[in-house]
């Protein structure tokens, strides 16, 4: 393993940690056999409830023996089962074996959502849940142009994470119905935090 494979986690885990508390009243919202798409760092393990019976993290990062996230699972309530994959490919599931599906600023810096989003789909039960929190595009116009100028020198620099991305589109688009979507502004340049936060269904 080099040496960013080994530091990119860690790295990781200190960036993502300004954001927790986003986390809790999205992945509140999860419940039953939980596919986790962008696991990272697991740390949206301890929001989950006791509505949760196991946790399926896919990733394209590889975590395992990193101290910090190793302990993380080993203090969830709940079998946890992680796996390095990329979610824009291919799935290792049956369809319809999740009853929910969480992403936490992860449609980002997937190279491929729309087709990330359909196999999230093919693997959620009929009536299932996708539940969300993402970064994406504003809805002010002004604002809009600077993240579609800014947004291929971000992308080179932050490891492939897009800051204009109309997540409520790419959602509808992968064939979900939104039952509820929130727009708001969180902390930050505003090029950069424009949150989308909603919830799902397969019909």
């Amino acid at each position: 393993m080099g040496l960013r494979e080994l530091l990119k986690p860690r790295i990781q885990d200190f960036a993502m940690r300004f954001m927790d508390e986003l986390r809790p009243e999205t992945v509140g919202e999860a419940g039953g056999d939980v596919l986790e798409v962008g696991f990272g760092t697991a740390r949206n393990l301890e929001h989950y409830t006791s509505g949760v019976a196991r946790v399926t993290g896919v990733d394209p990062m590889s975590t395992e023996g990193v101290a910090p996230i190793d302990a993380r699972i080993a203090r969830a309530p709940f079998p946890v089962e992680r796996a390095v994959l990329r979610a824009d490919r291919e799935l290792p599931f049956d369809s319809g074996r999740f009853d929910c599906v969480v992403t936490t600023f992860t449609l980002c810096s997937i190279p491929e959502p729309d087709a990330a989003l359909a196999e999230m789909r093919r693997v959620l039960r009929p009536g299932g849940r996708y539940v969300f929190i993402e970064h994406g595009r504003s809805e002010r116009e002004s604002t809009a142009r600077w993240q579609d100028r800014l947004n291929p020198i971000w992308r080179r620099v932050m490891d492939g994470c897009n800051i204009n991305r109309r997540v409520d589109r790419l959602v509808e688009q992968a064939g979900f119905s939104l039952a509820s979507l929130e727009r708001f502004r969180y902390r930050g340049p505003s090029v950069l935090a424009q949150m989308y936060r909603g919830v799902a269904v397969r019909d």
